[in-house]
C-alpha cells in the first residue's frame, strides 16, 4: 500500500480562539521531501537530556519541549573519544563515522518501510488522531523517524515525553503532567490530579496551541496504563482533540492492543504502523547510504559482505550499524579500506554481535 503525503492545509478547523488547528503544525512543506533536509540542531537531544523530573522549556529552541523522566535516570549518553573515532573514520576515507548507534535523523535512510511509517506519523499529527501508534523491533528506526518528526513542529506545540512509565492507577497522569512541566501537589487526589491536566490543556488549546505527548518504550505499559490514556483522550473541545497521545513501542505493545479487552482503546487509533526489518535489497542500498553520507565510497563493502551482514542482522538497522561498524575496525586494524566477507565473518565469529536472529523483512499498516 503507497501513501501519498500530506499537506497540512488540508485539515483545517476552527480552534478555541479563532486559530486555524492545523496550519501551522509542521514547519513549511510537509512530507518526504523535504524531511531529510533537516540541518538544525537536535531538540531530541535537549528533549531527553534534561535530568530532573520538572524543567523549564529552553528558550532557545521554538518549541517548548518538556520530559518526565526519573530523577536518577541517567541521560547522558556515552561518549566515545574523539581522537580514536576520528582516526577511524579519515583511516577508512570517512569525515564522520557512519554507522554509529545512536539515532541520528541526519543518516536517516528512507527505505519503503520507514517511507510509510513516518507518512503514517505524519497524517496522525496533521489530522489530530486522538492516538497514534508506531511499532516495530528493537533497533528499526522507530525513534529516529520520532526525532525527524519532531524536527518539523511549528513553534506553538508543546510536547511531552514519557519515557519508561511505570506505576499503579494514577501514577501514569502524573507522569503526564511531569512531562509537560505542570506543578502538582504529590497529596492531590486522583480528580484533582486529572482536573489539573485539563485545565492545562484547555488554556493551551484557547491560546492557539497543540499539545502533544509521546510515551516510548509503551510496550512496558499495562492494560490499566492504556486504559488511562484512554481516559485522557476523553478530553476535548467537541470539535478538535486537546491532547495527541503518540505512542512508540515494540511488538508487544502490538499485542496488548490486540486483546478483546483493549477494543474502546483500539477504536481510538486512527493512525498505526508496524515497522519490520529491511530485506537484502534495501540493507545494501543502506549501508551504501550511510557510507556516502560520511564522506566515503558506495563500494567500499563488497556484496558478499553485504550478503553476509544481512544474513547475520535480518535487515535490523541497529544490528547492521553494529556489525558495519566494527568491520571498518578491523578494516582499518588490517591496513585497508574497504570490508570484504572474510572481515565480517571475523567479527561475527569474535563474538561481537550478540542477539542477532535473522527475521523476515515485513511492514504493514494496522
Amino acid at each position: 500500500m503507497e501513501l501519498a503525503f500530506f499537506e497540512s492545509d488540508r485539515y483545517l478547523s476552527k480552534g478555541a480562539a479563532g486559530h486555524c488547528r492545523g496550519q501551522n503544525l509542521l514547519r513549511g512543506d510537509t512530507g518526504l521531501a523535504n524531511a531529510n533536509k533537516i540541518k538544525r540542531p537536535s531538540l531530541w537531544a535537549r528533549l531527553r537530556g534534561r535530568g530532573a523530573a520538572l524543567v523549564e522549556p529552553d528558550n532557545t529552541s521554538s518549541i517548548a519541549f518538556r520530559t518526565g523522566r526519573r530523577e536518577d535516570e541517567d541521560d547522558a549518553a556515552p561518549k566515545m573519544a574523539d581522537e580514536n573515532s576520528d582516526f577511524l573514520s579519515t583511516s577508512f576515507g570517512l569525515h564522520a563515522r557512519a554507522f554509529t548507534l545512536l539515532p541520528d535523523p541526519d543518516f536517516l535512510y528512507w527505505s519503503p518501510g520507514h517511507k510509510r511509517a513516518f507518512s503514517v506519523l505524519e497524517y496522525g499529527i496533521i489530522t489530530r488522531a486522538p492516538i497514534t501508534v508506531i511499532t516495530g523491533e528493537v533497533g528499526a528506526g522507530k525513534t529516529t523517524l520520532l526525532q525527524a518528526m519532531l524536527e518539523k513542529l511549528s513553534g506553538d506545540t508543546v510536547i511531552g515525553l514519557i519515557s519508561n512509565a511505570h506505576g499503579n492507577r494514577g501514577d501514569l497522569l502524573r507522569w503526564a503532567l511531569s512531562s509537560l512541566d505542570v506543578p502538582c501537589d504529590r497529596d492531590a487526589t486522583y480528580v484533582e490530579t486529572f482536573q489539573i491536566l485539563q485545565n492545562f490543556l484547555i488554556q493551551n488549546y484557547a491560546e492557539g496551541r497543540y499539545t502533544i505527548l509521546v510515551i516510548d518504550e509503551a510496550q512496558q505499559l499495562t492494560s490499566e496504563g492504556l486504559e488511562e490514556l484512554r481516559m485522557l483522550t476523553n478530553i476535548n473541545s467537541g470539535k478538535d482533540e486537546l491532547l495527541q497521545l503518540v505512542l512508540i513501542g515494540q511488538p508487544e505493545l502490538r499485542e496488548i492492543i490486540n486483546r478483546p479487552s483493549m477494543r474502546q482503546f483500539a477504536q481510538r487509533i486512527m493512525a498505526t504502523y508496524h515497522l519490520g526489518p529491511m530485506d537484502h535489497k534495501t540493507t545494501g542500498e543502506y549501508i551504501r547510504h550511510r557510507l556516502v553520507h560520511a564522506g566515503g565510497n558506495d563500494d567500499q563493502f563488497s556484496d558478499s559482505a553485504i550478503e553476509l551482514i544481512y544474513q547475520f542482522t535480518g535487515g535490523v538497522p541497529r544490528l547492521i550499524n553494529k556489525v558495519c561498524d566494527f568491520s571498518i575496525v578491523y578494516a582499518v586494524t588490517a591496513g585497508q579500506q574497504f570490508v570484504d566477507e572474510k572481515i565480517v565473518h571475523s567479527v561475527v565469529q569474535d563474538g561481537l554481535l550478540q542477539g542477532s536472529e535473522p527475521m523476515p523483512a515485513n511492514g504493514e499498516i494496522v
